[in-house]
């Protein structure tokens, strides 16, 4: 295949803090996971508009401007081409992801913002960020329905956020590298499940479930602030903290529980759950020496794949 006329890329996300309790008016961080990433790369077409995805041997034709209302790729592009004011072109989208889906690293929303980097590159209008976040976001409401914002702002800007449900999302500024793990379990349960089971736990006991949510906040803004300030250290203990509360909050599993230990065995800083829980993803906080170690305990006892990834730093 010749050389592609454009390319564009865009890594996942991960929840750091606050997951669970920022559905109930608590903060969270999420931070971007560039580690994974979706890629596509725009060809000359032959005669049509095309996205196919090589991997999985399928493709998507735009032969009418009606025609793909239901398909998020498509939908991508032709949101991206209302707003250049250009016409369907004749070309092909190649796509690629490393992005697990359904594992809550924001695939769906990297996969449409890949698209949209690489056609209006293609198209010589590259869009800007907030253009970008403004269609991806659009896109995710096909998916979700109402989504937070969380997934599509993440992965447009490549920066962590601080978000607070109803109110404008703010950036989080890193002040030193932040070397974390990210252990993709061999499982999953669905985030509506998992939300569901703890909203009814909180009618159960409302006072109770009041005070985790709570002090799940106030780790959340306090880690907003050792990361901002540099005290990477702190995060360790908070990530710890976080993961019992979770699991007093019946999120976590005994898989989770099991990695976890074993990577604060192993030498990391700290270790939580990350997402909806009960399966999914755990997330280790780590010194850069320790994370050959680390990865083979966590392989070694359970985890699907490991990603290594550093905020703040090449």
């Amino acid at each position: 295949m010749s050389e592609p006329i454009a390319t564009g890329y865009a890594g996942g996300k991960i929840i750091l803090f606050g997951e669970h309790a920022v559905v109930h008016g608590q903060p969270a961080i999420a931070v971007p996971l560039t580690s994974i990433r979706a890629e596509a790369e725009i060809y000359p077409g032959n005669g049509e508009f095309r996205i196919v995805l090589p991997e999985v041997q399928r493709e998507f034709r735009f032969l009418r401007p009606q025609e793909g209302s239901e398909n998020g790729l498509i939908v991508t592009a032709r949101l991206v081409l209302e707003k250049l004011g250009q016409p369907v072109p004749d070309m092909t989208i190649s796509l690629k992801s490393s992005i697990p889906q359904k594992s809550g690293f924001g695939s769906g929303a990297a996969v449409s913002a890949a698209i949209g980097r690489a056609l209006s590159a293609a198209l010589g209008m590259p869009l800007s960020d907030d253009e970008l976040n403004r269609i991806v976001y659009e896109v995710e409401k096909m998916h979700h329905g109402t989504p937070s914002g969380i997934d599509n702002t993440v992965i447009c800007y490549e920066k962590p956020i601080y978000f607070v449900r109803n109110q404008p999302i703010e950036f989080v500024t890193i002040a030193r590298p932040i070397h974390l793990l990210v252990a993709n379990l061999p499982h999953s349960t669905p985030t509506k499940v998992t939300v569901s089971d703890v909203r009814f736990l909180y009618e159960k006991h409302p006072r109770r479930v009041e005070r985790i949510f709570n002090r799940i906040g106030h780790i959340s803004r306090e880690a907003r602030k050792a990361i901002e300030s540099g005290d990477v250290e702190a995060l360790g203990p908070m990530m710890n903290e976080n993961h019992r509360l979770l699991k007093r909050l019946t999120v976590s599993d005994d898989l989770m529980d099991r990695l976890c230990r074993l990577a604060l065995r192993a030498g990391a800083r700290g270790a939580k759950l990350s997402g909806g829980g009960r399966g999914g993803n755990i997330i280790v906080l780590i010194d850069k020496p320790s994370r050959g170690l680390i990865t083979d305990a966590l392989l070694k006892n359970g985890a699907d794949r490991v990603f290594y990834s550093v905020l703040g730093g090449s």
